[in-house]
């Protein structure tokens, strides 16, 4: 089992939702979260001041595949995710040793 963790920008989060259902990934987590990377954030004019923006709003989404469902996922996330601009985001893959299903007691690849 592989853990795809996808770090995109907010307004993409639906296409990918929609994106990752229609391959059958069957549940994902979803946090707001702020960062940078080398789109840096921004400047903007506020009542007349001039601030930085540094950390930029982000959307983290978490699921939990099959290593047979892994570059349909990841496929899936970069065609939804890309508008072919600095800051579209990142995706980060990790190996899962154990998932457990808490209200049946599943294992592995049934507690997905």
């Amino acid at each position: 089992m592989k853990l795809i963790t996808a770090v995109i920008r907010p307004f993409k989060l639906e296409e990918v939702r929609e994106a990752l259902t229609q391959i059958g990934v069957s549940g994902l987590t979803v946090t707001e979260v702020k960062g940078y990377g080398r789109q840096k954030g921004h400047t903007e004019l506020y009542r007349g001041a001039e601030y930085v923006v540094d950390l930029l709003p982000k959307i983290k989404i978490e699921t939990v595949v099959s290593e047979d469902m892994l570059e349909r996922a990841l496929d899936a996330v970069i065609a939804a995710a890309r508008t072919d601009k600095i800051g579209d985001g990142k995706i980060f893959v990790s190996s899962i040793e154990q998932a457990l299903r808490i209200r049946t007691g599943e294992a592995g690849k049934d507690a997905l």
